[in-house]
């Protein structure tokens, strides 16, 4: 079975709005059932508003009601509509701590992969334009203090989206002194 989208979200609906059992809960949003007393009793979660699972295409209300009626009945994923690639791209957040270096970044992708446009530097790192070619031309407020720092060991891209890039790179750009 696929995890709900937000399962403590969709457990605190579930609780409020209807009358499944603590077990049914738990077992749909995998979660424990202590864990589902606890915020039914309000220990847990208070500060969460709850996360409508019909309006989200999760469940149906006649699943619901149908788990309602039997107790021992389980709670099943809406098999007409996938939400699991639902949150899992976008823009991504980048910590504060992390944010001072990417113009390290930015310059250690300069020097080791010239290869890489501008554009696929500002989407693998999330910079803007600017501030690569401020960096290109040494016009950056902190080059000297700048030395340059591998992009995957500062956590602002995986191996993967690196290699995907530059991958794509190689193949954009023509072989020279190859004829046609």
């Amino acid at each position: 079975m696929t995890r709900p989208l937000m399962p403590k979200a969709t457990a605190v609906w579930l609780v409020e709005n209807t009358t499944l059992s603590f077990d049914q809960i738990a077992d749909f949003c995998e979660m424990h059932t202590l864990e589902i007393q606890a915020i039914a009793d309000g220990e847990v979660a208070s500060h969460i508003m709850g996360l409508d699972p019909v309006a989200n295409g999760q469940l149906t209300k006649e699943e619901i009601k149908r788990c309602e009626a039997d107790e021992n009945a389980r709670l099943k994923m809406n098999e007409h509509e996938d939400v699991s690639h639902l949150g899992k791209k976008g823009i991504r957040y980048t910590p504060m701590a992390k944010r001072e270096d990417r113009p390290a970044a930015v310059m250690w992708l300069l020097s080791k992969h010239p290869e890489l446009s501008d554009l696929q530097i500002v989407k693998l790192i999330r910079t803007t334009r600017p501030a690569i070619e401020s960096i290109r031309t040494k016009k950056h407020k902190n080059y000297d203090e700048l030395e340059p720092k591998n992009p995957v060991l500062a956590g602002l891209c995986t191996q993967k989206e690196l290699d995907q890039a530059v991958a794509t790179a190689v193949k954009i750009i023509p072989v020279e002194g190859k004829k046609k």
